[in-house]
């Protein structure tokens, strides 16, 4: 790959967006690469976490605009269909964690990757940009569906028509990501969690993240019967009679995944 660089730490895939002299922007090269080291991830099954980051100063700045208005280009349709559109599916239905350590600034395509990842990080200097209304276009890479879920149909609104610069302890306050750190400890404690996740009960969390899906077009009645009908699957993991087990013997559990 020439945009993506990926490496495993024992049972965690690392993804690294690395374009970064042109601050991590997205061309169809850079978009299919990702989209084949996702599901690289997915398929090996001695990976049970995914750590996404980006080289450089920024973490994403969406898509590279020379490209998206050349001629010879893919088009805007295929853009958001081809490029965008698989990978937010990716993050959403790969049933492993994924951590996202925002490195810098996320704009357009770049903050809605970032937001539909499960636990997401962010250094203090980093920012947040739904940069789409400053060029005419709508949010996509799913940022319609995801930030108003995450800050409420106002801000949502507001964010997006006004295209404004939301520094990384404004988002945590909002609701937007999970935690905001200094700078030289982003990696530490994004990479600490991703690892630990990496070592949890896979199955599990991947139904947790299953559901968490599909509560977003449920209604209470709906989401408490798939809560039985997957706390079922759940309890007939590996993990789960191991993790039975540790607690009896007051021990420490050695889940696999299974």
């Amino acid at each position: 790959m020439t945009f993506i660089k990926t490496q495993t730490d024992g049972s965690l895939a690392i993804i690294i967006l690395n374009r970064p002299d042109k601050f991590n922007s997205f061309n169809r090269q850079m978009a299919l690469e990702l989209q084949d080291a996702l599901k690289n991830a997915d398929a090996d099954k001695n990976i049970r976490a995914i750590y996404l980051t980006a080289e450089g100063k920024a973490f994403c700045a969406g898509q590279d605009l020379g490209e998206a208005i050349d001629d010879s280009g893919p088009g805007i349709k295929k853009i958001v269909e081809e490029h965008y559109n698989p990978i937010i599916k990716l993050l959403r239905t790969i049933e492993k964690p994924i951590v996202c350590a925002v490195n810098g600034v996320a704009a357009g395509a770049g903050a809605n990757i970032a937001l539909a990842c499960d636990v997401v990080f962010a250094a203090n200097s980093a920012s947040f940009i739904q940069a789409f209304s400053k060029i005419g276009l709508i949010p996509d890479s799913g940022g319609t569906f995801f930030l108003p879920r995450l800050v409420g149909f106002g801000r949502a609104s507001a964010l997006m028509m006004l295209g404004d610069k939301i520094p990384a302890n404004l988002a945590l306050l909002m609701g937007m990501i999970y935690k905001a750190v200094d700078d030289d400890k982003l990696h530490t404690e994004a990479m600490f969690a991703a690892k630990t996740l990496a070592t949890m009960p896979t199955k599990g969390i991947g139904l947790t993240k299953r559901l968490l899906n599909e509560s977003a077009t449920n209604n209470l009645e709906q989401q408490l019967s798939r809560e039985g009908e997957l706390q079922v699957e759940a309890a007939a993991t590996h993990d789960y009679n191991e993790g039975v087990k540790a607690f009896l013997e007051k021990r420490q559990p050695l889940f696999k995944g299974e």
